[in-house]
């Protein structure tokens, strides 16, 4: 299972999306152009220590992301407030890349329409998403259940 972010605006969420990357040993991919420096002091804060704890590859583009991924034959899974499924109702691989677009502006059409599926996680009626870190986090709990792929718990 792996987590890939589609040009991310706001580092405080990329910061926590690569904190739960680490905590949940989950290789994750930021495709660039990014809307922060990786030296932005709020990314940094937000991953606190963890940051050296996750496999992070960064993509210099959308292309090179998807040629990387294709040459991986990876299934590439969209998170979308226009997704035709309920994450809840999709049966994940542990090979998946669970895709999650900009906080302002999602994926362009390009994108959305090479992804092998595009999910929704279902909110109350009349409002418009979900924080992208909260998103990522259920997602990516809901995939890992399913594969049976989480860490094991640390003996007490």
């Amino acid at each position: 299972m792996q987590i890939a972010l589609f040009q991310p605006d706001i580092p405080q969420n990329a910061g926590t999306i690569l904190r739960l990357c680490a905590c949940l040993d989950v290789a994750a991919h930021i495709i660039e152009p990014a809307g922060f420096p990786v030296s932005d002091r709020h990314f940094r804060r937000a991953g606190m220590d963890y940051l050296d704890q996750v496999t992070i590859m960064r993509h210099d583009s959308w292309p090179k992301f998807e040629q990387w991924r294709k040459d991986g034959g990876y299934r590439l899974v969209l998170f979308t407030t226009k997704g035709d499924c309920s994450y809840l109702d999709y049966r994940y691989s542990a090979s998946d890349i669970l895709l999650f677009g900009r906080e302002s502006a999602g994926v362009p059409d390009e994108v959305a329409g090479v992804a092998d599926a595009r999910l929704v996680i279902p909110i109350k009626p009349g409002l418009r998403s979900l924080n992208i870190a909260v998103a990522s986090a259920m997602a990516l709990g809901e995939a890992l259940r399913q594969t049976g792929s989480a860490p094991k718990e640390a003996a007490r």
